[in-house]
């Protein structure tokens, strides 16, 4: 059990995790997302086809998909196959062509009106909490902080985490983390684990954290 010092202590490193990040990546999460959207409905959309695949495909997709399709409406009623074609350069086409559909006759049946908490996000067809957490956080800048496998891999080398499990991550960071810092730091973590904290070869030596990382490989 940590010692009330001990404690301190991991607050004052955790504090300053969050405040290095900050500095290194300045942003809300909207301008920290790097997939590129108009409204919550095309974030929504952009966010499942992000599944597996990278921001900058994404974003080659969507500009074509919304020029097309730039509704809830319109995608609702398109062709499936034509949606597919369209989708394939993100893998999984055909699962997310049908889910992209789904979500799109979904949102159409609610007005064109993308819902805003947990709860009747994850409602909607192939939604889950990583997705919800995207749009929560991003789209309407509530509290929300989606777990991918950049975030999961961060939290475990910095020692803010034991878990595996991406709600059981989630949950332990919300207990002690300001509720508008759940959104951007998640989007930190990502930025810093394409550019730096990578998954095979971490490059410790230019890491802004390595001091107060317990993971750091350094000389």
């Amino acid at each position: 059990m940590a010692t009330p010092t001990g404690e301190k202590r991991e607050r004052e490193r955790r504090g300053e995790i969050l405040r290095r990040l900050a500095e290194a990546y300045p942003g809300s999460a909207r301008e920290l997302c790097e997939l590129e959207f108009a409204n919550p409905f095309q974030l929504l959309v952009a966010t499942i086809l992000s599944a597996q695949c990278t921001d900058q495909r994404v974003n080659m997709v969507t500009r074509d998909l919304f020029s097309r399709y730039p509704s809830s409406e319109s995608l609702a009623s398109a062709d499936p196959e034509e949606v597919e074609r369209i989708v394939y350069p993100t893998g999984f086409f055909r699962a997310k062509a049908s889910n992209v559909l789904k979500v799109s006759r979904a949102v159409a049946e609610r007005g064109g009106t993308v819902p805003d908490s947990m709860d009747e996000l994850t409602r909607l067809p192939g939604v889950g909490r990583k997705t919800a957490n995207v749009v929560l956080s991003v789209a309407f800048g509530e509290p929300g902080l989606p777990v991918d496998t950049h975030v999961a891999r961060l939290c475990k080398r910095l020692g803010l985490t034991q878990a595996s499990d991406p709600v059981k991550i989630e949950s332990e960071l919300m207990a002690w983390l300001p509720p508008e810092e759940t959104g951007p730091l998640s989007l930190r973590l990502i930025l810093h684990g394409r550019r730096v904290c990578k998954a095979q070869k971490p490059d410790c030596a230019s890491c802004i954290l390595a001091d107060i990382c317990p993971s750091a490989a350094l000389p």
